[in-house]
């Protein structure tokens, strides 16, 4: 039995949550997210507890079970407490700003790159060099902030480029250079 599909979700004070067939709702102080579940996991609202069964475990239920959790639990957080992902811009002269609701970051090219943030994620600097993106949806902060970062990936010679607060590079030696 997976152990994280077999743990109930707590419903908080202020969470509701609507099952329709294979149609959830969640609605919460902080917005609504919806989704719409699998038909080999089975899902139950009741007693203030949500709680994902599976019917067999043929290897693709299997792998359901705990996602489809996992998945649910996402929901109830992000509308209860939201999520939000750090990223610290590192490089000399390199910098973004918000210029109305998009964020323009400068980062060693010849222009600015402009980002629109998709809906539902809001992304606010802090100074110069840190972008904070929040939201309720976890997948969507998570996939803005990683688009962010592909706009100039941090290189393991010198550390420049924009990472995640808590990521760490592996730093590389340059070339060793001698006589010969």
């Amino acid at each position: 039995m997976s152990r994280v599909g077999k743990a109930p979700i707590a419903i908080p004070a202020g969470v509701k949550c609507e099952l329709s067939g294979r149609h959830l709702k969640v609605t919460g102080p902080k917005g609504t997210l919806e989704i719409d579940l699998r038909p080999e996991i089975e899902v139950s609202v009741e007693d203030g507890r949500i709680t994902a069964v599976r019917p067999n475990d043929r290897p693709e239920t299997r792998a359901y079970h705990g996602m489809t959790r996992a998945l649910i639990n996402n929901m109830v957080l992000g509308v209860t407490n939201g999520f939000s992902r750090t990223l610290e811009i590192h490089g000399t002269g390199w910098r973004c700003n918000m210029a109305g609701d998009k964020l323009n970051v400068q980062v060693g090219y010849s222009h600015p790159v402009e980002v629109t943030p998709p809906p539902g994620i809001n992304i606010a600097v802090e100074g110069q060099n840190v972008i904070v993106i929040t939201g309720i949806d976890k997948a969507a902060v998570g996939q803005a902030a990683a688009d962010i970062r592909a706009i100039r990936k941090p290189e393991p010679y010198k550390g420049k480029g924009i990472r995640y607060r808590d990521e760490w590079i592996r730093r590389k030696e340059g070339k060793a250079g001698g006589k010969k």
